[in-house]
């Protein structure tokens, strides 16, 4: 793919970040109204008991308004980084890789954050910083309904269920339950560590067949 325009989320899905290393440029949406039950500020890793969704709570304007994604402000009044962390612990600690990104992995849970959008672009640094992977990318400087980039701001909503044919991995739980696919690439990347590059260029993905606007 040559350009994208998608939206920076929280541990994007696999499906979120094939389309990244497969594309040669990555513009993301800073300009549209944030929507309540998005990847924007949810991810789902697998569990014991099957998928488990570790969502960031978000504080909602009092006027009735809409918030801008980009001025998004998450609410800190209870320690959901540190459930989260467990949560992953939990899941990974018996997988191949969550002691080799353990280290550099837990301090973004741990650090104070406020703008849900500034997150999620330190969490696809640290992401592409462990994956080695270049990936540049800019912003938009305002909303098109049609842009000129290939739009799969689709991506986001993870209530489209879309069979989009991934290639199975190990997964540590698959004694207790079947392939899980289109996880966080959080699970990917304590599955299969630095085979994950490898899994996520090789995955062909037709996305302008499964963009619910065409």
């Amino acid at each position: 793919m040559e350009s994208i325009l998608i939206h920076p989320t929280y541990f994007p899905s696999i499906v979120q970040m094939a389309a990244m290393v497969q594309s040669k440029e990555v513009v993301f949406e800073m300009d549209d109204n944030y929507q309540k039950q998005s990847y924007r500020s949810r991810t789902y890793i697998a569990h014991s008991n099957g998928i488990l969704l570790l969502n960031i709570p978000i504080k909602h304007r009092k006027d009735g308004k809409k918030n801008k994604t980009k001025g998004t402000i998450i609410e800190n009044s209870f320690p959901w980084q540190l459930q989260h962390w467990k949560s992953l612990e939990s899941a990974y600690r018996t997988s191949p890789y969550f002691e080799f990104y353990e280290d550099e992995l837990k301090p973004i849970f741990f650090k104070p954050t406020d703008s849900l959008f500034h997150f999620n672009l330190e969490v696809l640094d640290l992401i592409f910083e462990l994956l080695d992977l270049r990936i540049k990318y800019t912003f938009t400087a305002e909303y098109f309904k049609n842009p000129s980039q290939q739009d799969l701001r689709y991506l986001v909503n993870p209530k489209l269920k879309i069979d989009f044919k991934l290639d199975s991995y190990f997964q540590v739980l698959t004694k207790q339950h079947e392939f899980l696919p289109n996880l966080s690439i959080l699970d990917l990347l304590f599955n299969e560590g630095p085979n994950a590059v490898i899994y996520l260029e090789n995955q062909k993905i037709d996305f302008k067949k499964f963009n619910p606007k065409q």
